[in-house]
């Protein structure tokens, strides 16, 4: 039998090819077209892509023998995973050979920032000799912040530790003893800033976390505290992060990424007090020698037939266990991210619920996907039934499940209870004609249907005229509303209303909405 044969669309380090062709006949054309790869695709069994080649449907629908699609990195945005996963192909990455490049060079720039480094450097080339006003100070008995402890983050506190710094972190899917573990004390976002002297964060950029360090955050941070961002453009207003500068309230911030790449002619460049890198996070020889043995590793294993360690995509299922469980996947995934939304403080336990038919199946599927929407709110870690426990278990995450053979009104419910050190939140869903359903928040029956934008729920006095003061004050607002549905525990007692919206409010709006009489609280979640 012949060997698969695996095409390199773009470079990757030597050493990614040397083990790819220990177990296939391996093609580099780092300089194909996206006409040319279309005409050759079909001649393969895997590809091998960084960020320049993008693999669209119609790609995938000429590749007939194409099983896997390796991208030598983390981010997938230049393949069309859906599609992909459709036709039955595997697409993994290599998440983690990044990661050590990553937290070093957070920790180059955070000294380079405490000891103008920078600055020392462009003054002596002009011939100033300026010791006194480069005075830096020590990283020992400082305290550093770290927003987010996923993989990046953990290392940075390990490197943290060596400078005898205290360290607090920020992170609501990190248990307590895992951040014990790590010498770290989980505090809110508000304690860190307002007690660190360095602040750096580990976080993706999603629609929760962009703008994530603001004018309002950086009033919060104590005065003469220094910033460091190596994680994603985008969490930092740079606008107000050179004015903070400016006017003396912090001592200076270190930037490796930006709001847009390349950074053209920004006024940062002309602040001495910022140190500025050009996305250099993952930059280094070792880095890339790692994420293309990790990814040349991961394409072998699926043309092998064995599973893959990171999968971006579901890999297939027994066909009686797809055809049952799949549909209920998008229910787990959904409940639990909108259960993520509206938890506060940090994580205790999880515990899913599956009740109905659901239960006399295997159930990994359906606990890989919750695990999924537990996280998608707050990370772009990839998860999937291969490698869902294995994420859980780098969290800290304490997962319970529990079965039960009948519900009461529903054929099918998932369940999702959340535990955190600010008390419990739970949501339930089901499978309806079309799609997800949420059909339950804590102790309130309502019904959510599958759409998209935003939900808004507000607990409130069940009492006439409570609906149209709502939807007055939104129409005041100009946003509109998709969908409403009430539910209560009692007549006249307390009520939930659950309003679809096609566009989120402000936190200002949201703050009008709590003002109306009776209102109790409002909480917005992006669907």
């Amino acid at each position: 039998m012949s060997a698969p044969r695996v095409l390199v669309c773009d470079s990757i380090a030597p050493e990614g090819i040397e083990a790819l062709a220990r177990g296939a006949a391996v093609d580099a054309r780092t300089d194909v077209t996206a006409e040319g790869l279309l005409s050759i695709v079909g001649e393969y069994d895997g590809l091998v892509v960084r960020s320049r080649t993008r693999i669209t449907a119609a790609v995938l629908a000429a590749a007939k023998r194409l099983r896997v699609v390796g991208r030598a990195g983390t981010g997938v945005d230049n393949i069309d995973v859906p599609a992909a996963t459709e036709r039955g192909i595997v697409v993994v990455n290599a998440p983690t050979g990044n990661t050590l490049s990553a937290a070093e060079h957070t920790i180059a720039v955070l000294l380079a920032l405490a000891r103008n480094v920078p600055s020392a450097d462009a003054a002596l080339r002009t011939g100033r000799w300026e010791r006194e006003r480069l005075m830096g100070v020590e990283l020992r008995g400082k305290t550093l912040g770290l927003v987010g402890m996923g993989q990046v983050g953990t290392e940075v506190a390990s490197r943290a530790r060596s400078f005898e710094m205290r360290l607090l972190a920020h992170d609501p899917f990190v248990s307590e003893e895992r951040a014990a573990r790590l010498g770290v004390e989980l505090v809110p976002l508000e304690r860190l800033l307002a007690e660190s002297d360095f602040v750096t964060l580990h976080v993706p950029l999603t629609d929760g976390t962009r703008g994530l360090i603001g004018e309002a955050e950086m009033a919060r941070m104590k005065r003469g505290a220094r910033l460091v961002n190596t994680a994603r453009g985008g969490l930092v207003d740079e606008t107000a992060l050179l004015r903070a500068i400016e006017e003396g309230k912090l001592a200076g911030a270190a930037l490796d990424v930006f709001e847009r790449e390349p950074l053209g002619d920004s006024p940062l460049l002309r602040n001495e007090r910022v140190v500025l890198t050009p996305h250099l996070g993952a930059s280094t020889s070792e880095a890339q020698e790692r994420v293309a043995i990790d990814v040349a590793e991961e394409i072998l294993a699926v043309l092998a037939g064995a599973p893959a360690r990171y999968a971006v995509n579901t890999p297939l299922l027994p066909p009686e266990t797809l055809s049952f469980l799949a549909p209920h996947m998008t229910v787990a995934t959904r409940v639990a991210s909108v259960a993520t939304q509206l938890c506060a403080g940090q994580l205790g336990t999880v515990e899913l619920d599956y009740a109905g038919d659901i239960a006399a199946h295997d159930t990994t599927p359906l606990r890989a996907a919750a695990i999924r929407g537990l996280l998608a709110p707050i990370s772009t870690e990839l998860v999937n039934i291969v490698n869902a426990d294995l994420v859980a278990r780098r969290r800290g995450l304490r997962i319970q499940e529990r079965k039960s053979a009948s519900q009461e009104v529903y054929n099918n419910l998932v369940t999702v209870r959340l535990a955190t050190s600010a008390g419990t939140v739970t949501v339930s869903g089901t499978l309806a004609h079309d799609g997800p359903h949420v059909v339950r928040v804590e102790d309130f029956w309502v019904d959510v249907p599958p759409t998209g934008g935003w939900l808004m729920l507000c607990r409130n006095r069940d009492r006439p005229g409570m609906i149209g003061a709502v939807g007055m004050l939104l129409g005041s607002f100009d946003v509109n509303i998709s969908y409403m549905n009430v539910g209560r525990t009692a007549v006249r007692g307390d009520a939930l209303m659950v309003i679809t919206l096609d566009d989120p409010l402000a936190p200002e709006q949201l703050r009008r909405v709590e003002e109306i009489p009776d209102i109790r609280n409002v909480r917005l979640v992006r669907l």
